[in-house]
């Protein structure tokens, strides 16, 4: 006997028996690869102090170059699985995850960390697709594959839980370069394990292989470059000829992006979808939301650190609440959309989230953990559970079935670029805000008192700008979206519909 999927190769029954065993082998990966968006955070002052990051804008990029290799090459890692098979694309990301680890855990100098974690990032966009992908073709029948697919749900969202607390653990305990150097037993685990179970299944797409190659390198480096600049721009400043210039490169950059999707025969991202009204309004909000929520895994790391005396352990526990309550209320969120509908959902979660972020703007320079930290912790975590899954439906919905893991694909790209931009914009203001509050002490002058004071409104800057961000994000939501674009949805949730080959989109970074 042998199972099909609609675009796949056949299952033959020695891999089919193999299932769980494959399950397992992929979810460990996917697994490392979440918990690497968050261990990451705890660990930062950690970094900064031992490798010497000259201030938080260098410091930033441990975080940006992960998520802008991860975002930008999102796409192509999913569209390589089709063309050239899942478990080749699996082993090469995995590959790439692990040596970038090693790497990451033994570097010496911050430029050798950021190209590693920029690496990790590339791995990244081709494990993850992949994992999922591989899911999907391996369990035929609907009950398999919703059981196997609420076991991917369950990893993905324990991941970040995890994140914070092993972070917190292993640098206290051990060093911050474990966060990294763990990953490399892992890594082992999954590759060999890859080798000897998981099929090499591919799309069916006779011999012809379309990898549109210019466009993900052009959207990458166009975003690197934009966010080089934005980084930069206070010490540059933003009038000067060097931020310009690498302005102007950067939207030539993204320019031709476009430019190649709407020539090419097989582009990367087809245009022509977002010409649909949820396709486009769902990522503009998608991008807002992302670059207000990920400022939460940059300042409140560095307040409780350097202004809090925290150690690794602590930032750790004081984050836990964060992803638990943003699991909690995303549970509750899926009840509520079939009796509120999408739209209601998403501007409450992202009012939510933005009440959450102005709670930071009065943040004293010595504050409480319960009384100053947390209430904004939980505001912004259940605003974001709220949001996570209407988001997600609201950008894939109306889309054909042979196009639905492309809109994923680009859902989960602009949450990625978004969080990158977002952090970019809101630690370039926050730094220069600090800078200027200092530039009229002398070094003798300078207290330890008045050092915290100071990085603390640039902080509350910071938090201002993404507050702001994330009100746009909630006004899209409200006047972009229309009842009349989820009707002809509702009756689609029965039979073929659960089983056809839809991907869920991939865990939040965040």
């Amino acid at each position: 006997m042998t199972a099909h999927t609609a675009d796949s190769q056949p299952i033959t029954d020695p891999h089919h028996s193999r299932r769980w065993i494959i399950l397992a082998l992929t979810l460990i990966a996917q697994f490392m690869v979440t918990l690497d968006a968050t261990i990451v955070t705890v660990a930062l002052p950690s970094i900064q102090t031992d490798l010497g990051f000259a201030n938080q804008l260098d410091l930033q990029w441990v975080i940006n170059a992960y998520v802008l290799f991860f975002g930008g090459f999102l796409l192509l890692g999913g569209r390589a699985g089709d063309l050239f098979g899942r478990q080749r694309l699996f082993l090469t990301g995995l590959v790439l995850f692990t040596g970038a680890s090693l790497v990451n855990g033994i570097a010496d100098d911050p430029t050798t960390l950021v190209i590693g974690r920029g690496v990790q990032g590339f791995g990244a966009a081709l494990v993850s697709p992949a994992v999922l992908s591989i899911i999907i073709v391996t369990f035929q029948s609907t009950a398999e594959r919703v059981k196997a697919l609420g076991f991917f749900t369950a990893v993905t969202a324990s991941g970040s839980a995890a994140g914070m607390l092993f972070g917190g653990l292993l640098t206290d305990y051990a060093s911050w370069r474990w966060i990294f150097l763990v990953n490399i037993p892992i890594g082992l685990v999954g590759i060999v394990g890859a080798i000897r179970t998981i099929p090499n299944s591919k799309a069916m797409t006779g011999n012809v292989r379309h990898m549109d190659l210019p466009g993900a390198i052009s959207v990458t480096g166009g975003l690197t470059v934009l966010v080089t600049a934005i980084v930069n721009a206070q010490t540059w400043g933003w009038g000067s000829a060097r931020f310009i210039w690498m302005t102007v490169a950067a939207a030539a950059l993204l320019t031709a992006f476009v430019v190649i999707e709407l020539r090419t025969s097989h582009p990367l991202v087809r245009m022509g979808l977002f010409a649909k009204r949820t396709i486009s309004v769902g990522n503009a909000m998608m991008l807002t939301f992302s670059g207000g929520l990920f400022v939460m895994m940059f300042f409140p790391t560095l307040y409780l650190a350097e202004n809090m005396g925290y150690s690794p352990i602590e930032i750790g526990l004081a984050y836990l609440p964060w992803p638990v309550a943003m699991m909690i209320a995303g549970s509750v969120g899926q009840r509520l959309i079939g009796k509120a509908g999408p739209r209601l959902l998403l501007t409450v979660g992202l009012i939510f989230v933005a009440v959450g972020l102005l709670t930071f703007v009065r943040l004293p320079a010595y504050g409480s953990y319960a009384a100053d930290v947390l209430p904004g912790m939980f505001l912004t975590a259940v605003g974001a559970g709220l949001v996570f899954t209407p988001a997600f439906m609201v950008a894939t919905t109306g889309v054909a079935p042979e196009e639905s893991g492309l809109a994923s694909g680009i859902i989960n790209t602009s949450q990625q670029l978004g969080a990158a931009l977002g952090l970019a914009v809101t630690s370039s203001l926050a730094a220069g805000y600090t800078a200027h509050l200092l530039a009229g002490t002398g070094a003798r002058d300078l207290t330890a008192a008045m050092q915290s004071s100071a990085l603390v409104e640039g902080f509350q800057r910071g938090f201002t700008v993404a507050a702001a961000i994330v009100l746009a994000s909630a006004l899209i939501a409200a006047f972009g979206l229309r009842k009349a674009d989820f009707a002809q949805n509702s009756a689609g949730a029965d039979g073929d519909v659960q089983d056809a080959e839809q991907p869920l989109p991939a865990a939040p970074a965040v």
